[in-house]
This record gives structure tokens, C-alpha cells and sequence, in this order.
């Protein structure tokens, strides 16, 4: 009997984070069972998981692959999230503001990032960031909701950090907001994580259209 991984869920999300497991790949028991040592039950729990988060979508009773990245994935997690992180994050109360400088000043020492490994850890810091600043609101269905549209995010950022080598926006931007959230101005914080995201948007939006490999319906590194 297989001893199972610490954190299975959470190693199958770096792989498709990553690309490891790209867009549109084929998955089954048998293969996650292989690549991640665990049992075929646990394989199974997982890709129930991840098919109910969209991560992973079902063709046939025989077919499950990977998630498509295209374009409108994109579009639709910019949307979404412009929709719901200002008007959350502004009516959030309470802040951890000790634990979210924290956090900001973690991504800051990891950048600039130099291997693959480093790139990750920044994705995960700062979708905890995001976590952090969302979670005073207080609703937890609102707050899967969010979760969902980060770890999507965050393969969206790695497509980004593929290409330009970089991160799309800086620890200095999060200072800002950082600053713009100790004011208690909620007016100005939502506009301050609408800018965020709009700008964010397009420098991801470039990236995409600049490069040629993307010229394809999943946008694969």
C-alpha cells in the first residue's frame, strides 16, 4: 500500500501551474498514481477535486484532461476577479496588516526570481497575500470563490513569467495598496485593486499577443 504524499492536491497544482501537466493533457488514475506516488483511491478523490474546481474537465466517462488555457480563460479571470476582489478587499475589516507586510516583503526578497522553483514560491506568496487581504470579509463561499480564481491566476502569471522572465507587477505596487488599505478609504481602495488588475491585465494581454508560440488555442510554454 502506498504511502501518501504530505500534500497531494497541492502537488498536482504546482504541476498544472507549472506545465508539467500542460493544458489539455490527458489524466487518469493510473497517471497521477505514477507521477505523484500516490494510491489510485487518492488519485481518484483528487481528480473529483479538481474537475469541481474546473481544473480539471471531464470529455467522457473515459477522457479527463487538463484544463484548456486560452484567451478567454483569461479574459474571464481578469473579469471575474475585477469584479469581485475590490468590492471584497474594500468592504474587508480587521486586516492583519503585520501579516500582509510580511508577506509583501517575502515576495520582495524573492524577486528577482532566478529558477522555477523561486517562480512558484512567488506565485504562492502572493496568492496568499491575496488570500489574506480577502479573508476579513468574513464568507466563506466567497472566499473559495477567490481561491478558485487565484490558483487560476497563478497559471495565468506563469505563462508571464515564462516569457518575459519576470513578474507582472512589483512588491512596490502591493506596498501601495498596502498603504491605500491603512486609510480605511474604501473608495480609494477599490479603485487602487481595479487599477491593479486592469494593469496587470494588459502587461499579461501583451505578453500573450507578442509571442508566437501562443498562437494556438492553449497557450502552452
Amino acid at each position: 500500500m502506498k504511502q501518501e504524499a504530505a500534500d497531494p492536491y497541492g502537488m498536482i497544482m504546482d504541476a498544472i501551474v507549472t506545465q508539467a501537466l500542460p493544458p489539455s493533457q490527458k489524466v487518469s488514475e493510473n497517471i497521477l498514481s505514477e507521477t505523484f506516488g500516490i494510491s489510485r483511491a487518492m488519485a481518484r478523490n483528487m481528480m473529483e477535486r479538481l474537475a469541481a474546481q474546473h481544473f480539471l474537465v471531464t470529455l467522457s466517462p473515459r477522457i479527463t484532461q487538463v484544463a484548456p488555457l486560452t484567451l478567454l480563460e483569461i479574459r474571464q479571470n481578469f473579469m471575474l476577479r475585477r469584479m469581485l476582489l475590490p468590492e471584497i478587499i474594500a468592504g474587508a475589516s480587521k486586516v492583519d496588516f503585520d501579516k500582509i507586510t510580511a508577506l509583501n516583503k517575502k515576495i520582495s526578497s524573492l524577486l528577482p526570481f532566478k529558477d522555477d522553483e523561486t517562480a512558484l514560491e512567488l506565485l504562492k506568496v502572493n496568492k496568499e497575500l491575496n488570500l489574506t487581504l480577502c479573508e476579513p470579509i468574513g464568507y466563506p463561499l466567497m472566499i473559495d470563490w477567490v481561491r478558485q480564481l487565484e490558483d487560476t491566476a497563478m497559471r495565468i502569471y506563469w505563462l508571464y513569467i515564462k516569457t518575459k522572465e519576470a513578474f507582472p507587477y512589483s512588491s512596490d505596487q502591493q506596498s501601495t495598496i498596502i498603504d491605500v488599505m491603512r486609510t480605511d478609504d474604501r473608495k480609494r481602495i477599490h479603485a487602487c485593486i481595479n487599477d491593479m488588475i486592469v494593469q496587470t491585465e494588459e502587461r499579461v494581454l501583451d505578453a500573450v499577443f507578442q509571442n508566437k508560440q501562443f498562437y494556438t488555442q492553449d497557450l502552452i510554454v
